[in-house]
């Protein structure tokens, strides 16, 4: 049990690092990181055209921004958006192109909600993090949406972390839960398999 209680503070120490280092980055770099993304993106989303991707709608200084979704849709992927309920895993609302606010300060498309099972259509899934490490262990920001819907996952379909470059660390603490991601997308290179 104290091995747990270790893990959650070292977790909770890293958030607030992570957050404070996004909070500081530039506008400039952000929306620089974000084009980038955007293009590789689209070069990457090729492969999925036809079929669907689940991806999210950045906040804040998340990695992204609308242009990383409408590169998905010029590919030809459907694009699942993540629809928060509560404690549950997401909901998922097909994007069409359009964003509505939402709870949380979030933007969600304005059409119909599918249940938690959706993100099993899922071709790729695109998830935000806050960091990611070589081994694929996911920091979230610790309210476990995603691992409680990334189960719902069909086995083998690539679960993608979009981070930051300084986000991609050599090893971060994880738990049993914790679903390792299988590949890292940073701004200014190619989607890399963990």
């Amino acid at each position: 049990m104290a091995s747990e209680d270790l893990v959650r503070q070292t977790k909770k120490a890293w958030r607030t690092r992570l957050l404070h280092g996004r909070g500081a980055l530039p506008e400039r770099v952000l929306a620089e990181r974000a084009e980038a993304l955007a293009e590789t993106l689209g070069e990457w989303a090729a492969d999925y055209s036809g079929g669907t991707v689940c991806a999210y709608v950045p906040i804040g200084a998340e990695p992204g921004s609308p242009a990383l979704l409408s590169s998905l849709l010029d590919a030809g992927c459907r694009v699942l958006l993540p629809v928060v309920t509560g404690r549950s895993p997401l909901a998922w609302s097909e994007h069409t192109g359009k964003l509505l606010p939402a709870r949380y300060g979030l933007l969600e498309p304005p059409g119909p909600r599918l249940d938690p099972s959706a993100v099993g259509e899922a071709d790729a899934v695109l998830i935000p993090a806050l960091a990611v490490d070589r081994r694929g262990v996911r920091l979230g920001r610790g309210a476990g949406h995603y691992d409680r819907s990334l189960p719902l996952v069909r086995p083998g379909v690539p679960l993608v972390a979009v981070v930051h470059p300084e986000e991609f660390v050599d090893e971060l603490p994880g738990e049993e839960h914790d679903i390792r991601m299988t590949a890292v997308l940073v701004p200014h290179a190619s989607v890399r398999t963990l």
